[in-house]
């Protein structure tokens, strides 16, 4: 009978209990640990620490060798290789997680480019849109150019109707000359009329009481 997709399966038993383990800490861990093999501290260390055993089970006392020469120093091959079998995984673990922070990097370093590459084509065509502006833009020597034209085509219509205005005065010189004064009489006379007219009312005048 095939099984339903929409029943989920049940729990298996195990023997053994499930251990979980958080990657992030575990590769923490083989990473500071492969890290630390790649130092020359490691390296003086085990230098260090098999001189000192072969030294021991070679020319300490007999009682207290744990290894034997005889033998070919087997406890120290044994572990040695223990520790190779253990370090490759490490290493593989340390490996696998610098790939992974050099995807995650690679992808960052991409959207980086991408925004990068949309920032400056905005600003590229913002660019061309500022300079068609400016080209369009009236300049200083434009705007010089185009106010001495003005002046000079005033200057040329004020000469027009200056000549305009004397060709008119010469074809009608009876309008341009001053109308005569009215002939007014003497005032002479006007004063010789007064006195005497001041005479002739003295001359009636009654004469004063003395």
């Amino acid at each position: 009978m095939a099984e339903r997709l929409d029943t989920p399966k049940a729990a298996r038993r195990t023997l053994l209990p499930r251990v979980r383990v958080e990657q992030d800490a575990f590769g923490k861990i083989s990473e500071g640990i492969a890290r630390f093999m790649g130092t020359p501290r490691f390296l003086l260390y085990m230098t260090v620490f098999c001189l000192l055993w072969l030294g021991f089970n070679t020319w300490g006392p007999e009682s207290l060798r744990f290894d034997s020469a005889a033998l070919g120093f087997t406890a120290l091959t044994l572990m040695l290789s223990l520790q190779a079998s253990y370090s490759a995984p490490l290493i593989l673990l340390a490996q696998n997680r610098q790939t992974d922070r050099d995807r995650v990097s690679a992808e960052q370093d991409r959207q980086r480019g991408e925004r990068n590459l949309a920032d400056t084509e905005y600003l590229a065509r913002e660019m061309a849109a500022l300079r068609i502006a400016l080209s369009e833009v009236a300049t200083r020597d434009f705007v010089r150019s185009e106010i001495r034209n003005l002046l000079e085509e005033l200057d040329e219509k004020e000469t027009e109707r200056a000549e305009a205005a004397r060709a008119d005065g010469a074809e009608r010189p009876g309008l341009d000359s001053p109308l005569p004064r009215t002939a007014q009489p003497p005032r002479s006379g006007t004063r010789d009329a007064r006195r005497s007219s001041g005479g002739a009312r003295r001359a009636d005048a009654p004469p004063e009481p003395r």
